[in-house]
C-alpha cells in the first residue's frame, strides 16, 4: 500500500453521504476524508463530530480547487449528478457518482468521454454488487447449480403509504422516483449476472395517494436464451415477498431479508471485525435442485457482504493495481434500461433494446 492515502472530497452529507459513504471510506485503508461540503447547520455539526479530521466546507469550489483531493464523490441529488460530476473531472479530479448516474444516458455518454480526455477514473456507486444475498446469487448462478435459469426475480418490497415530507426524492423532478432509486441496484445487479437483454416491458405506477413519483414498477428484461429476469419494487408491500426467486431446469433458489449492512450504517455503525455484513441464519436463502445425480434442499449460508469492497477496489484502480469494477459503461447501460422503461410503459408496449 502507497504512504500517500488517496485524499477525497465528499459532496454532499445527506443520508447517501452520512450513511453509505462516509462510514465505508473511513476504515479503508489507503483513502483518507479530506473535505466534506455540508450546507445545513445539523450536517456540518455532524459531519465536523464524525470526522474531525476531515475539513467541513459550504462551497463546492473549496473541494474542487483543493489540489490535494484527489477524488470527489457526488452525493448529491440526482438532478445535480451530471453537472457535478463535470466540474470535478474538469477540476481533474477522479470521480465517484452516487447511483443513478445521470438523469439521461445523453449525459452518461459525455461524462464517459470527458473522463477519457482528462484521463480520470469516473464510476458510479453500485455498492449492493456487494450484498450478502447478490452475492451468493451470482455464486449459484456462476456454479450452475440450478442447471440453465429461466427465470430470475428481484425485489425491494417496502411500505411507507404516506410520502415523506420535505425531501427531494418525493418531488416531481428530473431523476427521482423509484426506477431511479431502487431500480438501479436492481438493473445494475441484473446486467453484471446476464447481460444486455434483447428486449424489455415496463410498468410504471404512482399507487400512493398524494404522491407525484413513480413509486411502484414490474420491470421485465427478456433474454435470446429464453430467460426472463424480473425486477419490482414497490412503497404499499406490507408484507415483503422473498428478495430472490431463481428457477431452473434443476432446481430454485429462494431468498428472504434484506443485506444488513444499510441497518447498521443507519444505527451509525461502521464496518469492523470478522462479523461485518454476516447474515443471520434465519434469513438464509432455500436451494432445492439436482446435482450430479443427488437431490439437494435445505438452506445455503449467505456469502458475506462487504460495501468496503467498493471503495478499495475503487483505490486500486486509481493506484493501477487493479480493473475497476463498476465501469462507467455499466452504469451507462442502467439508465438506457430506465429510459427504455419510461417509454415502455407510456407506450404500453415491449421494446427493443438496440445494442
Amino acid at each position: 500500500m502507497t504512504n500517500k492515502p488517496i485524499h477525497i472530497g465528499l459532496l454532499g452529507f445527506g443520508m447517501a453521504g452520512r450513511v453509505f459513504h462516509a462510514p465505508i471510506i473511513s476504515v479503508v485503508e489507503g483513502i483518507k476524508l479530506r473535505k466534506i461540503k455540508a450546507n445545513r447547520p445539523e450536517s456540518i455539526a455532524l459531519a465536523n463530530r464524525l470526522y474531525p479530521d476531515a475539513e467541513v466546507v459550504p462551497e463546492t469550489g473549496s473541494v474542487l480547487e483543493d489540489e490535494t483531493v484527489d477524488l470527489v464523490i457526488v452525493a448529491t441529488t440526482n438532478d445535480t449528478h451530471y453537472n457535478l460530476a463535470k466540474a470535478a473531472l474538469e477540476a481533474g479530479k477522479h470521480v465517484v457518482v452516487e447511483k443513478p448516474f445521470t438523469v439521461t444516458s445523453e449525459e452518461a455518454s459525455e461524462l464517459i468521454e470527458l473522463a477519457q480526455q482528462k484521463g480520470k477514473l469516473l464510476t458510479v456507486y453500485q455498492n449492493r454488487r456487494w450484498d450478502s444475498d447478490f452475492k451468493t446469487v451470482k455464486k449459484l448462478i456462476d456454479g450452475q447449480l440450478l442447471g440453465r435459469l429461466v427465470e430470475y426475480e428481484a425485489h425491494f418490497d417496502r411500505f411507507r403509504p404516506i410520502p415523506a415530507s420535505e425531501t427531494w426524492k418525493e418531488e416531481e423532478k428530473p431523476g427521482t422516483g423509484i426506477l431511479y432509486d431502487l431500480g438501479s441496484h436492481l438493473i445494475d445487479q441484473a446486467l453484471v449476472l446476464f447481460g444486455l437483454p434483447e428486449a424489455l416491458y415496463a410498468d410504471l405506477r404512482t399507487q400512493r395517494s398524494g404522491g407525484q413519483i413513480i413509486d411502484s414498477f414490474d420491470l421485465t428484461l427478456y433474454y435470446a436464451n429464453g430467460l426472463k429476469a424480473i425486477l419490482k419494487a414497490g412503497m404499499l408491500v406490507k408484507q415483503p415477498g422473498p428478495r430472490f426467486i431463481l428457477s431452473g431446469d434443476k432446481g430454485s433458489f429462494v431468498k428472504h431479508g434484506l443485506d444488513v449492512q444499510e441497518a447498521a450504517l443507519k444505527a451509525g455503525l461502521a464496518p469492523a471485525g470478522t462479523d461485518w455484513g454476516a447474515e443471520p441464519e434465519e434469513i438464509w436463502g432455500r436451494l432445492d435442485t439436482e446435482l450430479k445425480g443427488q437431490h439437494l434442499v435445505g438452506k445455503i449460508q449467505s456469502e458475506q457482504g462487504d460495501y468496503r469492497g467498493y471503495y478499495e477496489n475503487v483505490r486500486d484502480a486509481i493506484l493501477g493495481i487493479a480493473e475497476l469494477e463498476v465501469k462507467p459503461e455499466q452504469a451507462l447501460n442502467t439508465i438506457r434500461v430506465v429510459e427504455l422503461a419510461m417509454q415502455s410503459s407510456s407506450e404500453k408496449r415491449m421494446l427493443p433494446f438496440k445494442r
